[in-house]
């Protein structure tokens, strides 16, 4: 849930706004708890707030009593400040050419590794987990990632050209493509699917301005994990 004062546009404005870590709080505790804190444990209300900590503790007599904000969000465990989350969480979901970890590493000050994970934490955020069905116009496509059209075999190539043109489709296709290889260079095939989600929500949600996009995120980074192992390959996903 946006607040009166949340960015509307510029990114200046955003990383003023976010520079506050009791704005970021007040922000994420309204897009996470719109109807009050509860928690995460138990899913009690009558939770009391320590100022001092930025925490909250819980009347219940169970472990983990005491919860921050990040408690259940992709931000647990991270010892990087909501004020460099919310800005780097600003960056991925309006930057329509896409932002690098080399980028953001120098942006918000910390090491590229960080800044990767950071990013990837945010996509799955970004992911719809979603099988809806469509309604509307609705434009269906394929594409080929990972060659040129000139390497490809003949029939592939006539395939590809005889193809009617869907707008929408291949303004989403052209972005994707220009991104993966100029933006991110080097993608592998099994991460490949969190780069299509990101691409997917900013196009999906273009209609939305900044600050709709921004907030679409907020509301969806709770009951949401993934590892650094399991992002390089060590742990398979649960």
């Amino acid at each position: 849930m946006a607040t009166e004062t949340t960015p509307k546009t510029l990114l200046l404005q955003a990383i003023r706004h976010y520079s506050d870590l009791d704005t970021c709080q007040q922000e994420l505790v309204a897009a996470r708890w719109p109807d009050g804190v509860t928690c995460p444990t138990c899913g009690r209300k009558d939770v009391g707030y320590l100022a001092n900590q930025r925490r909250w503790q819980c009347k219940g007599k169970h472990a983990r009593r005491q919860f921050s904000v990040k408690v259940g969000t992709i931000f647990e465990d991270s010892p990087i400040g909501l004020d460099k989350w919310l800005t780097a969480a600003w960056l991925i979901t309006n930057a329509k050419n896409v932002i690098s970890s080399h980028e953001l590493h120098r942006a918000i000050g910390v090491t590229q590794k960080t800044a990767w994970f950071m990013l990837h934490r945010i996509r799955l955020a970004m992911q719809t987990r979603s099988f809806l069905k469509m309604s509307g116009h609705v434009e269906v496509d394929k594409s080929y990632i990972g060659g040129k059209a000139r390497n490809m075999h003949a029939k592939k190539r006539r395939e590809l050209m005889g193809k009617k043109t869907n707008n929408g489709m291949e303004s989403l296709w052209s972005l994707l493509k220009r991104t993966l290889g100029g933006t991110y260079i080097s993608v592998q095939p099994f991460h490949l699917f969190r780069y299509l989600d990101e691409q997917a929500y900013r196009f999906n949600n273009r209609k939305d301005g900044d600050s709709g996009r921004f907030t679409g995120v907020l509301q969806t980074v709770t009951g949401r994990r993934v590892m650094y192992s399991e992002l390089i390959g060590k742990k398979q996903p649960a």
